[in-house]
């Protein structure tokens, strides 16, 4: 089984930047594709990005790109999420996911490609 822990939230000013982190534990050799998510209240959760665990091929959100980076740490077991020039409307809670099968195979941005999930962690942007 993989397991998911994220960290690095917390409350930030506009125009601020955090970094999240997501640590896989586990069977984590199961993993092909890492993802992010956000959701806000009762929406539905919000696809950030993709990165692929094998390769370094990354997919974005096009309304994100540019503010949001995806990184894999050497050893793949941590994806971290880079958020700079924060907006109010960033606030949310972000998750972790993870798929057992390749980004590039089925709909990446839908949450049901990805099997496992974290807990989650609280970003909030104020002005």
């Amino acid at each position: 089984q993989v397991h998911l822990m994220e960290s690095g939230g917390g409350s930030v000013q506009v125009g601020g930047s955090l970094r999240l982190s997501c640590a896989a534990s586990g069977a984590t050799d199961r993993r092909k594709c890492m993802a992010w998510f956000r959701q806000t209240g009762g929406k539905a959760r919000e696809w950030i990005g993709s990165i692929s665990v094998s390769n370094p091929q990354i997919y974005y959100d096009s309304n994100l790109e540019g503010r949001f980076t995806m990184t894999l740490d050497n050893a793949k077991t941590t994806v971290f999420l880079q958020m700079d020039s924060l907006k109010p409307e960033d606030t949310a809670m972000y998750y972790c996911a993870a798929a057992f099968s390749e980004c590039f195979l089925g709909s990446r941005d839908v949450e049901a490609k990805y099997a496992i999930w974290g807990r989650g962690t609280q970003v909030t942007v104020s002005s």
